[in-house]
């Protein structure tokens, strides 16, 4: 599961442009992930300059 923290979020876009499923999108300057496409790959977090994103995983 992707999560975004958006007290650190610059909104940006660095993530969008990087998500190889597209599951990411900026909508009135508001990070959204779309939790059904995202296959938690990790390269969104790389990308940000912030460190706004993590990859939590499951149990």
């Amino acid at each position: 599961m992707l999560n975004i923290r958006r007290e650190i979020c610059g909104y940006c876009g660095a993530c969008v442009s990087v998500c190889p499923e597209g599951a990411l999108e900026l909508i009135d300057a508001y990070l959204t992930v779309d939790s059904e496409t995202c296959i938690n790959c990790g390269i969104c977090t790389k990308a940000c300059p912030l460190g706004a994103l993590e990859v939590i995983n499951e149990v």
